[in-house]
């Protein structure tokens, strides 16, 4: 585990490895670049980063205000202020005028542990891709990340990245080659489909070996694009397994559940359960017994199959 990067580290070593041949990425941070790692980037760019200090509405703003003359924007703070400080600022000057603005927010979920509840963003997702023009991307370990970073960079258009803070075993070889839209099955299985982004993927991936080790066959897939959604491997999964369990550090509500579940409901009924944060706000703790105490974890992942195959 000593080696393996958290998402946000091979973000900000993205950004700054960027810089080096896309003068146009101009960085914003709102007073948190230690946090989210864009200071990597701010090191070495110092004319194309700026700090506007905590006034994240504000550099949303200014993130319009470079695309519109021609720089790809990155705005960056914890996703518990973008989106949920700057909704407004975003559907407005963003979303609405359809500009190359990217939106890349580390610290989502309950991973964010001892920060507490309001600080725990679960409803990011939702928010954003509720968003007409928003590409809502949430990549796992550190390979996924920094491949999403990369696409979401050379994509015309507004992107919302959801990065996360904690390190994530890594699933993703670097050959990998990250498109918007596409979900990545990692394990084949025909029994069960466990669907997961970020950092329930792993959790995922280890629930399904559990399963093997009972003879139920998993199939596993890291779903790193929420919007638009890979609808034929969701629906390829309903029609091939006798259900799907969806698990995200997220509300159940707004979430990848939602998106998975609109799908199937129209075109491909099956039993679709969920491994997510019910309609509660979480607490400080440390992020492992979060997890526990909400429910995230292999032992849930592995009931609600369960319950399907019943």
């Amino acid at each position: 585990m000593a080696n393996i990067k958290a998402p946000r580290d091979a973000f900000g070593e993205t950004l700054a490895k960027l810089g080096d041949t896309n003068d146009k990425i101009f960085v914003l941070d709102g007073d948190l670049a230690g946090g989210t790692k864009t200071c990597y980037f701010a090191e070495k760019f110092p004319n194309r980063y700026l700090n506007v200090g905590i006034a994240e509405q504000n550099m949303i703003g200014v993130a319009a205000g470079l695309a519109r003359v021609g720089f790809i924007p990155i705005a960056s703070t914890f996703a518990c202020f973008a989106p949920g400080r700057v909704y407004d600022q975003i559907r407005q000057s963003v979303a609405y005028s359809n500009l190359n603005v990217k939106i890349m927010s580390t610290h989502p979920g309950l991973a964010v542990g001892l920060d507490g509840a309001i600080h725990q963003s679960l409803d990011d997702i939702g928010l954003m891709r509720g968003l007409p023009n928003m590409v809502v991307l949430a990549p796992s370990d550190e390979i996924s990340t920094s491949k999403a970073v990369e696409k979401a960079i050379s994509y015309q258009g507004p992107v919302y990245v959801r990065i996360g803070r904690k390190e994530c075993p890594i699933h993703f070889s670097e050959d990998m080659e990250f498109e918007i839209g596409k979900g990545y099955m990692l394990k084949d299985g025909q029994d069960i489909a466990i669907i997961a982004h970020g950092s329930m993927v792993d959790i995922s991936y280890r629930a399904a070996q559990k399963l093997e080790a009972k003879g139920i066959r998993a199939r596993v897939i890291d779903m790193p694009t929420i919007k638009p959604l890979d609808v034929e491997i969701v629906l390829k999964a309903a029609r091939e397994t006798k259900g799907i369990v969806v698990a995200e550090d997220h509300f159940k509500y707004g979430g990848l559940y939602s998106a998975i579940s609109e799908i199937i409901v129209e075109k491909q009924p099956c039993k679709v359960k969920a491994v997510a944060v019910e309609d509660t706000f979480g607490e400080s703790g440390k992020p492992d017994e979060l997890y526990e105490k909400y429910g995230l974890t292999e032992e849930n992942i592995i009931s609600k199959a369960l319950d399907i195959l019943k």
